[in-house]
């Protein structure tokens, strides 16, 4: 997947949830919209470099801000900031056989309601053999660990019971963790954030809910980012 047409700007605040600051080329504040609800504290540092992207009729849509906010440089590699992006990676890395233990598999409906939860996808192979997969970002690394989430999450929480329901109903489900910093080499859940999540994500794998941390190789070129599966990371537990 490619995000073109992208400007490079410098970060300035996070005054609230879901808007940063930055500052253009002409030493201006302007406002972004940041599409990722993480706390990102080791990601968004003053003065670093950020990339926005334009949107042109943002007054047509009542948006109060004129930019979205897509990535930030840290340690040597662009980190995608934008969780709207993730579903549609995933399903053009599905379509296109590119997540090799998925190869088998194309999408059957996105957006899938089960239960009390909205699943990403709901996949099947020619045999029609189902499975529901649930799509997360992971932005945060520490000394090659790609740590899941980077604040507590009920949501997130609850969708992976809702996987291990379907397990113990008889159905495949998986969740892949789209794992966004270039040097990430392991991945584990983040113990120390949010336990309840860990632990679910545990026994959702001790249950035989496959869990892919999709490593994505990100590269920056003439405005553009690049996001490329690489490979499957493995899993370490506490």
């Amino acid at each position: 997947m490619k995000i073109k047409n992208l400007k490079k700007v410098k970060y300035k605040s996070r005054p609230n949830r879901f808007t940063v600051e930055f500052v253009d080329e002409n030493n201006s504040i302007q406002l972004a919209h940041l599409h990722d609800p993480g706390r990102l504290k080791e990601l968004l540092i003053e003065n670093r470099e950020i990339l926005v992207e334009y949107v042109a009729d943002y007054r047509k849509n009542n948006r109060k801000t004129a930019y979205n906010m897509i990535a930030v440089y840290h340690e040597d590699n662009w980190v995608l900031l934008n969780s709207s992006f993730h579903n549609r990676l995933v399903g053009q890395l599905i379509e296109k056989k590119q997540i090799t233990p998925l190869k088998d598999y194309h999408i059957k409906q996105a957006e899938y309601s089960y239960g009390n939860s909205r699943l990403d996808f709901l996949l099947s192979d020619d045999d029609d053999k189902k499975l529901y997969l649930e799509v997360k970002g992971c932005t945060l690394v520490v000394d090659g660990i790609a740590k899941f989430p980077d604040a507590p999450t009920v949501r997130g929480k609850k969708h992976v019971d809702e996987l291990i329901k379907l397990k113990d109903e008889g159905e495949d489900s998986a969740i892949v963790i789209l794992i966004l910093q270039n040097n990430a080499k392991i991945f584990t859940p983040n113990y120390d954030t949010d336990p309840a999540f860990s632990e679910t994500l545990k026994k959702a794998y001790d249950k035989k809910v496959t869990i892919f941390p999709v490593h994505i190789q990100t590269d920056y070129s003439d405005n553009s980012i690049e996001l490329k599966y690489d490979k499957i990371l493995d899993i370490e537990f506490d």
